[in-house]
């Protein structure tokens, strides 16, 4: 599934296409594609015909493009297009002529003000992502609803979701904090979207690597110094991964060109058991873990039992 990085690389590059643009025509080309979109709000084509996108905003492995309002063009969004990728979704954007291809489910036609008309595809081959038409509600803590955009709303299928580490509003106090009382292991604590969001497997494996820890180590173990090198080290893996496109295994995680992120010849440990740690040597090892793998050293991230508490710092 795409991970922080490889949506924020669709934001980025779906942002200049989207801002200012006017939805002209909406086609769904498999109500697959529509899955999480609410009727009782309204036909999803007709709520976007000839409405004026704002941006392109993130939360987490969420995206979403702020709409004007029906009643004054220059009033705060109250709804948005939002989008969830799922296992395979792509966002690619098109000349507006285009056809479709064999997995697209939605197709928009925009005209933007200085590119003209361009057309934006949704594609999953797996049907497991899905847009929608959503109410825009007011964040938890008041703050931007997420990377890209400056209004305190979000949608409200978001709402529950916590903020990312590459979100500037993220709390990292109220984070360590939380992660401690959490009483789960480290990985199972990234892995909740509840409590710091964006994070999967792959960068969790990454960032647990990077911070010498066992993917099963009790959160409630962990001192204030290596709870903060935890959060430390998923910032730097996920703004690694960022500035090299995310990870492409296979033609699924693209950009809106189309093009595959690099980030898969710097793995460390994810997929790649079998092999020698690049710092000890030893044998990576993938173990079960909640219906998918751990990936790690089982020498560098031996489970340790503190010196001192989580309490004592």
């Amino acid at each position: 599934m795409p991970e922080l990085p490889e949506v924020e690389v669709v934001r980025a590059g779906l942002e200049p296409a989207a801002t200012s643009s006017t939805i002209s025509s909406v086609e769904v080309l498999d109500e697959r594609g529509i899955t999480r979109h609410d009727r009782a709000l309204g036909d999803f084509s007709a709520l976007l015909t000839g409405r004026r996108m704002l941006g392109a905003a993130r939360r987490g492995k969420f995206l979403w493009l702020p709409l004007d309002s029906d009643l004054e063009p220059d009033a705060e969004a109250r709804q948005a297009v939002l989008i969830h990728l799922g296992m395979s979704g792509q966002v690619l954007l098109r000349e507006a002529g285009e056809p479709a291809g064999r997995h697209a489910r939605v197709r928009l036609v925009v005209e933007h003000p200085l590119h003209g008309e361009l057309a934006i595809h949704f594609v999953d081959q797996r049907t497991f992502g899905s847009l929608a038409v959503d109410s825009l509600v007011p964040t938890l803590d008041g703050g931007a609803g997420g990377v890209g955009s400056d209004l305190a709303l979000v949608p409200s299928q978001v709402v529950h979701i916590a903020r990312d580490p590459l979100d500037p509003a993220f709390d990292d106090a109220g984070f360590l904090a939380a992660l401690v009382e959490r009483r789960t292991t480290v990985k199972r604590a990234l892995l909740d979207q509840t409590l710091i969001s964006g994070v999967g497997n792959i960068y969790a494996d990454e960032a647990l690597w990077a911070a010498r820890m066992h993917f099963e180590q009790p959160t409630q173990t962990l001192s204030k110094r290596k709870a903060r090198e935890l959060l430390t080290e998923v910032r730097f893996v996920l703004q690694k991964a960022l500035a090299e496109g995310g990870t492409s295994f296979d033609a699924q995680y693209v950009n809106v060109n189309g093009a595959s992120g690099y980030f898969a010849n710097s793995l460390n440990v994810y997929g790649r058991q079998g092999q020698p740690c690049p710092r000890c040597g030893t044998t990576i090892v993938r173990a079960s873990f909640m219906n998918r793998s751990s990936h790690f050293c089982p020498h560098c991230q031996r489970m340790r039992t503190p010196e001192r508490s989580a309490l004592a710092g």
